[in-house]
């Protein structure tokens, strides 16, 4: 991959109809500045307003990827990404006159073609890359999907895939792509896949107003009638579907390309969810049963891992909490004023992230400094160590009988002063698993996204009151 940022050398259009809205839409990628990135622009909207591809931004997964940003939504967005991502152009604004990409063929070849004809431009700026150094892991188990990102000898970007709908026309099917090199080639021709069972219900749904025969694939798994084709052709706006099905179950309204071609097709949705991120990736992505709510999800886990090894990573404050201050104060002996956590917003078996919300209302302010308030360092890593308390005491049935006691506090670091009005998230993770009472975990400080201050803290779980 190339260490420059690229775009293109000139605009490219496109006209087509939206798979799921069914409207016309005329589509411009544009030529954009370094740093810039991926950038769509609704401009048949007042104000022509921008929608960032960032996988934060993503409100929607259902059979494509829909994100919304200044009260502008833009549907189906994979397919372009991956085009512009396979043929490493890390900048573009792409402008639409309509609320959905057009689903041209069902893949991303005839974007690729216009891409390569116009060819791309090296801008001066550096590419930056996410690099894993680490595995980093996804599972959904409700949707059985998994998927793993290792790190690579080479530094390139890889994919494997395995998709099992259990589907005896489908079967299992497995696809690769060694190197981003061969994304175009190999992968950018593979055309969506759906079945003709799901056809009637995503019809019923008021999606695939824009869909047809030649845009899919389509697997039958089963013979139908006369009248049961053409109840799904009214369906579609047709008076009749005149499909006869060729070997392995496919209509005969497409020739496959490669006999996993649905395989391949879900690599190319991966690698336009995984645009999201706004880097290319160096490492390894497995992917096993991945849909675009998994990748959407993968992607922000990647996303924030390496913002993290930045010492940068967002939370989201909006959600409701794990535990209040009310349910806290079940959990922790500590009371006013030194109760130093507000609320706790994730917890799992081996992390933590907890919230202080700083006023110049707390007393300690009166004397640290009257004139330059500063909230002390030695209270945010007893704050961390509280938030670490509280996972600590989610473990035992009763933690109103017990008590944490410090043992140990190492590789303490600041790194900016905290200040009244800032807010401080805790970024808590177990080193090592609890045994004999003793709880290892480090943790990191954030304001505003940035590390503050960091420490590694081991305590000891002990039962002081009642029987």
């Amino acid at each position: 991959m190339s260490d420059k940022q690229r775009t293109l050398k000139a605009a490219i259009e496109f006209d087509g109809i939206g798979l799921h809205t069914g409207e016309k839409v005329h589509l411009k990628v544009l030529p954009a500045p370094a740093n810039h990135g991926y950038k769509f622009q609704r401009v048949d909207l007042d104000g022509q307003p921008i929608i960032d591809a960032n996988c934060d931004l993503v409100v929607g997964t259902q059979r494509g990827t829909t994100i919304e940003q200044n009260g502008a939504r833009i549907y189906t967005t994979e397919h372009i990404l991956a085009a512009l991502y396979g043929c490493e152009i890390d900048n573009a604004l792409i402008q639409s006159d309509g609320p959905e990409i057009p689903i041209m063929d069902g893949s991303s070849w005839m974007f690729v073609q216009k891409i390569h004809e116009v060819g791309a431009e090296e801008l001066e700026a550096n590419r930056e890359y996410i690099e894993l150094t680490e595995n980093i892991a996804f599972e959904d188990t409700e949707k059985n999907v998994e998927m793993l990102a290792v790190p690579t000898n080479g530094g390139e970007f890889r994919l494997t895939v395995m998709v099992d709908y259990n589907s005896p026309i489908l079967g299992t099917q497995h696809a690769s792509m060694y190197n981003l090199g061969e994304f175009v080639p190999e992968i950018s021709r593979c055309r969506t896949f759906v079945f003709l069972k799901e056809v009637a219900y995503l019809a019923k749904a008021g999606l695939i107003k824009g869909g047809d025969l030649d845009n899919a694939i389509v697997l039958v798994e089963r013979q139908y009638s006369i009248e049961e084709l053409d109840e799904i052709a009214k369906l579609v706006g047709k008076e009749r579907l005149d499909v006869t099905v060729e070997s392995k179950g496919v209509l005969n309204t497409v020739k496959m390309h490669y006999e996993n071609e649905p395989a391949r097709h879900k690599l190319l949705d991966i690698v336009g969810d995984l645009a999201l991120t706004g880097k290319f990736i160096k490492g390894h992505i497995l992917a096993a049963r991945p849909g675009h709510a998994g990748n959407v999800e993968f992607a922000k886990v990647i996303k924030n891992w390496a913002k993290k090894q930045k010492g940068e990573v967002h939370f989201d404050l909006s959600k409701k909490p794990v535990y209040d201050i009310n349910d806290i104060s079940k959990i922790l002996p500590h009371r006013y004023p030194f109760l130093l956590v507000d609320k706790v917003m994730d917890m799992d078996e081996s992390t933590i992230v907890g919230v202080k919300n700083v006023t110049l209302n707390e007393p300690f302010f009166q004397g640290h400094f009257p004139d330059n308030p500063v909230f002390p360092g030695v209270l945010q890593v007893e704050a961390m160590a509280q938030v670490g308390g509280i996972f600590a005491l989610s473990t035992v049935p009763d933690p109103e009988n017990y008590s944490t006691y410090f043992l140990k506090i190492d590789k303490v670091k600041f790194k900016q002063k905290v200040l009244p009005g800032d807010t401080l998230i805790f970024d808590l993770k177990l080193e090592s698993p609890i045994r004999r009472g003793l709880v290892h975990m480090s943790g990191k400080a954030y304001v505003n996204d940035k590390v503050v201050s960091e420490a590694e803290m081991m305590a000891q779980i002990v039962k002081d009151k009642g029987n």
